[in-house]
């Protein structure tokens, strides 16, 4: 496995593994700890593990926490997603960048989300299961939430919408998220 950093996203990483395929199939190391403290990120600072499932065209984001934040490791354990993060630091030298990413269960490459940062994705397959490691254990009173359709944010989602949560539906602009997260 090795770690190539996110140029558009101070802090966020990509963890390449490198899966053996035989006849069989594959196995393929989604975590390993090594690798990941190597670039700064404490392997045992995880408190949580999540999955979701989601039929194609399906939006989840964006989603970020006030507060300390959260981090997260985020993969697509089967199927394709196509998977945002944008920076809402307001110090970091990235702040409002945003990145876009293709993670399959065929490469079962892993992004880095650090704290801060705004994160979403669409199911490109039906299903797409997505895998969460959390740094926190979940608190609502947190949760903040921005329209996946916003202008300002310009996400090229790759498929039409076909399915979101009331919640993401009624999402404020980035603009008020980014009032809240002061």
């Amino acid at each position: 496995m090795k770690a190539v950093p996110v140029p558009a996203i101070a802090g966020a990483w990509l963890f390449e593994p490198t899966p053996h395929v035989d006849e069989r199939g594959f196995f393929s190391r989604t975590f390993d700890r090594e690798v990941v403290a190597s670039v700064g990120i404490d392997p045992d600072g995880f408190a949580q593990d999540s999955l979701s499932r989601s039929v194609k065209g399906v939006v989840r984001g964006m989603h970020l926490r006030s507060g300390a934040g959260e981090s997260k490791l985020v993969r697509c354990s089967s199927g394709e997603v196509f998977d945002v993060v944008v920076d809402l630091r307001p110090g970091s030298p990235t702040f409002r960048n945003a990145e876009y990413f293709r993670l399959s269960g065929e490469t079962q490459v892993t992004v880095y989300v650090p704290a801060g940062c705004a994160h979403g994705f669409q199911a490109l397959t039906d299903p797409a299961d997505v895998s969460y490691r959390i740094d926190r254990p979940h608190d609502p009173s947190e949760d903040v939430a921005i329209a996946f359709d916003d202008p300002d944010l310009a996400i090229p989602w790759p498929l039409p919408v076909t399915l979101t949560s009331d919640r993401d539906r009624g999402a404020p602009p980035l603009a008020d998220a980014l009032r809240a997260l002061r």
